[in-house]
């Protein structure tokens, strides 16, 4: 297998055939079809779909809590071991919610930002109409924008990046593009036409900013510890679902149901945390931002 790999991702990386074996196939379909498959529990069909699942991507699971898994699904939703992920305790920074790579990021303008270079999207086609989100988009015509990608072979948990309240939750149904950087130089808004949920947040001290989990081709689930209900594509509504629930730095929110994408929007006055930058690997609980002093 150790051999076969590096074939296997390398073909991956013909940025052509990606973009078509990723995308151009019927994604919904499959990504249906994904959920039911991962939650066979059956150690035949586990382990045989670990072992392909490693085949395309550098899979680690020293880290993780289980060593055996009932099904994909637990697979991929695995928790960690105690101590695995440290969280940066200094209140003046925002820490990474997920493990990542960082995707575009810099500042927002006139509600503008980006998907890659080249492709700008506007925060109201991201947020949708609801009356909670209108109001954002005028509260962020300036700020940072920030887009942590998840792959597959990630811990896919996300948590609290500071003392938070989470405030409400609008859930928008929407397509299941791959949301790879191959994709998101080729798909104009891409972000905007995939399912997800804008996550309304508050630090302990009032500061207001937005987490934006996305889902993907064959993962467009996800669950909030704070929403009693599974959110996917067979979900019916409502999508705006109040909340007021409390998280301290570095607790456990919720998860995707395979690796996708998380998008962070925060308000002037934010700074980069030290090694933030495009293409760089970070770390669930890494300083992310310093907080307006």
């Amino acid at each position: 297998m150790m051999k076969i790999r590096p074939l296997f991702q390398k073909w991956m990386l013909q940025e052509d055939l990606n973009f078509l074996l990723t995308n151009r196939i019927p994604r919904i379909t499959l990504t249906r079809f994904m959920g039911w498959w991962s939650q066979i529990r059956n150690p035949w069909v586990v382990k045989g779909s670990i072992a392909v699942w490693r085949l395309f991507t550098d899979l680690d699971l020293s880290d993780a809590k289980q060593k055996e898994f009932e099904s994909l699904h637990a697979c991929f939703t695995r928790e960690l071991v105690p101590g695995a992920r440290v969280v940066d305790a200094d209140p003046s920074f925002m820490t990474s919610p997920c493990d990542a790579i960082v995707g575009a990021c810099g500042e927002i303008h006139q509600g503008q930002v980006f998907q890659a270079k080249g492709f700008p999207y506007q925060l109201h086609s991201l947020l949708g109409e609801s009356e909670q989100c209108r109001a954002w988009p005028g509260a962020l015509e300036v700020g940072k924008y920030l887009t942590l990608r998840l792959t597959s072979s990630m811990y896919h948990r996300f948590h609290a990046p500071h003392d938070v309240q989470l405030k409400h939750v609008t859930y928008i149904s929407g397509d299941t593009w791959n949301v790879n950087p191959v994709a998101l130089k080729r798909v104009e808004q891409l972000f905007c036409k995939n399912e997800r949920a804008v996550l309304h947040m508050q630090t302990q001290d009032g500061v207001p900013f937005l987490i934006v989990p996305v889902a993907a081709v064959l993962v467009a689930s996800m669950r909030f510890h704070a929403v009693d209900v599974l959110l996917n594509l067979r979900y019916k509504g409502p999508n705006e679902m109040p909340c007021d629930a409390a998280y301290a730095k570095g607790q456990e929110m919720g998860w995707f149901e395979h690796g996708s994408t998380i998008l962070v929007f925060v308000p002037p006055g934010f700074e980069w945390a030290d090694g933030i930058a495009t293409g760089q690997r970070i770390k669930m609980g890494q300083a992310l931002l310093r907080k307006p002093a």
